[in-house]
């Protein structure tokens, strides 16, 4: 008998209480909040707001205010600085640092052994769940897991560990675990990426990998090393037992085909998840759909704000029970790390409400819409996909910005590519693009049609490596979960991004 066999019915068994309490939302969540309610209680944020008397969801909603990390930020630096009850009960010593602030500095989100366990860890553990729930004659406990994160942070804090959301969550997970998982904790926390990558591969080649679990883009690095190393066309000729990678951070989709390229797939699969630096919100459930399912009980209650009011000053906040399949909203978090009616700037795509399932549509701030084409990241990715397997291309990263118009040119969007597999034809590619871009979002194709509002967009090719060239410049670190914004509303990162690139000033 297998190793999955045996443990299989204690992943049923909480398959089987998802589904119930999936199958009564409202009430699920709002256990969560009373449960969230009486451990803040404790806490100098409770005393603030009046915890102790809030009964209901109208109460809480009318007098806790939502707020973005700006508004929390003198809370949660005491936190950092080992200050007791300001946010959560008791000392919180771990925060994953990410950056992306209005005024440049990084955020520090708390991590409580709450988070860890009934949150980040249960996430994974529910989305194994839910696989094995579809994969019956899975065997992915008889090997090893291939887990690639990230690294902590520079900084030296006396009362905390700062560093990226999986480095924290390797450093604090439980010893079992580690012996079904590779690499070896030193080696994953290992800064430097041109020391790491080698030693991801050494420690891979020659262990028996069921399952990955890491960013697509980051994960790709590796697994193109690896098979040069080995001299192999397919991870199935090094991993004969690899069935499942289990991703996150970025949109699977732009990337599909260079993983399907180095597979055999008739023996994979792939699992979305959405697990953020501020707690796991949801999992991919079934492999008919790329929705993922949110997972009610994993110490969160969730809010959501339609998108067209997320910039009003006072904008209104609704529980799962009143959104609307099919519109986007910004997702607001009350989380068992001390976020209060917190919002991490993350938008979703409301996909059905029974069960509750999402996809994720981007950043608040990260869209275009300077000619009113309301251009999101998940339409974005969605075009780069297609248009990828319309010519047998494939890319590495991709950002895109405005170019406004001038008195002899209209405006249009202009995408900065650096490309696996170069297309042979730039201009075909530009043109594929812009045109399933049409296809993807209406108001796009209404400012294109006839050219009247705005040109076709154009391609800046980038170089090789400069991507991660510009994230070691600004701050960035090679193998966490830091990336690029796909789209921006101003010009910012991709004119300083064209400055390192050569013939910067042609478009290919």
């Amino acid at each position: 008998m297998s190793i999955t066999s045996l443990i299989r019915p204690l992943f049923m068994r909480r398959l089987r209480a998802i589904e119930r309490l999936t199958a009564d939302g409202e009430a699920t969540q709002r256990r969560e909040l009373r449960r969230l309610l009486r451990s803040g209680v404790a806490t100098e944020y409770g005393s603030r707001y009046g915890f102790k008397t809030i009964t209901t969801y109208d109460e809480f909603r009318r007098r806790v205010p939502l707020v973005r990390y700006e508004d929390i930020r003198s809370d949660v630096m005491r936190m950092v600085d080992g200050e007791k009850n300001v946010l959560w009960p008791g000392r919180v010593r771990n925060f994953a640092q990410s950056s992306g602030t209005s005024d440049g500095k990084s955020k520090y989100i708390p991590i409580s052994r709450d988070s860890f366990n009934r949150c980040h860890y249960q996430g994974g553990f529910d989305t194994v769940a839910l696989y094995l729930g579809e994969n019956p004659k899975s065997r992915i406990f008889d090997g090893k897991a291939f887990i690639l994160g990230g690294s902590f942070a520079n900084e030296l804090h006396s009362h905390a560990t700062v560093g990226d959301l999986s480095a924290n969550l390797i450093d604090n997970i439980t010893p079992l675990v580690n012996l079904v998982r590779i690499p070896s904790k030193r080696i994953a926390l290992m800064e430097e990426w041109e020391a790491k990558l080698p030693a991801l591969v050494g420690a891979s080649r020659h262990a028996n990998v069921t399952n990955l679990s890491g960013v697509p883009s980051w994960f790709l690095s590796v697994l193109k090393e690896l098979l040069r190393v080995e001299g192999c066309d397919s991870l199935h000729q090094v991993w004969p037992n690899l069935e499942v990678f289990f991703h996150g951070g970025i949109n699977f989709r732009p990337y599909s085909e260079q993983y399907r390229s180095i597979t055999d797939p008739d023996k994979m699969h792939y699992v979305d998840t959405y697990n953020a630096s501020e707690g796991f919100f949801a999992a991919q459930y079934t492999s008919a759909s790329e929705a993922m399912l949110l997972l009610l009980d994993l110490g969160i209650f969730f809010e959501f704000i339609p998108f067209g009011d997320c910039e009003h000053d006072n904008p209104e906040a609704v529980p799962i029970e009143d959104v609307v399949a099919g519109r986007t909203y910004e997702l607001v978090i009350t989380s068992c790390n001390g976020l209060w009616r917190y919002r991490p700037g993350d938008t979703v795509r409301i996909e059905s409400t029974s069960p509750l399932t999402i996809t994720v549509a981007g950043r608040t701030k990260h869209y275009i819409n300077a000619f009113g084409e309301e251009l999101m990241v998940y339409n974005a990715d969605e075009a780069v996909a297609r248009t990828c397997e319309q010519t047998g291309d494939a890319i590495l990263n991709y950002t895109a910005a405005p170019v406004y118009a001038t008195r002899t040119t209209k405006g249009r969007h202009q995408w900065l590519i650096e490309f696996a597999r170069p297309p042979h034809d730039v201009e075909r590619f530009a043109d594929l693009l812009d045109q399933n871009l049409q296809q993807i979002n209406s108001d796009y194709q209404a400012k294109r049609t006839g050219g009247i509002f705005i040109d076709r967009l154009s391609i800046i090719v980038a170089r090789q490596g400069l991507f991660d060239d510009w994230l070691m410049q600004h701050g960035g670190k090679l193998g966490g979960q830091r990336k690029i914004p796909r789209l921006l509303n101003n010009r910012d990162i991709i004119d300083s991004m064209i400055e390192l690139n050569p013939h910067k000033n042609i478009e290919k």
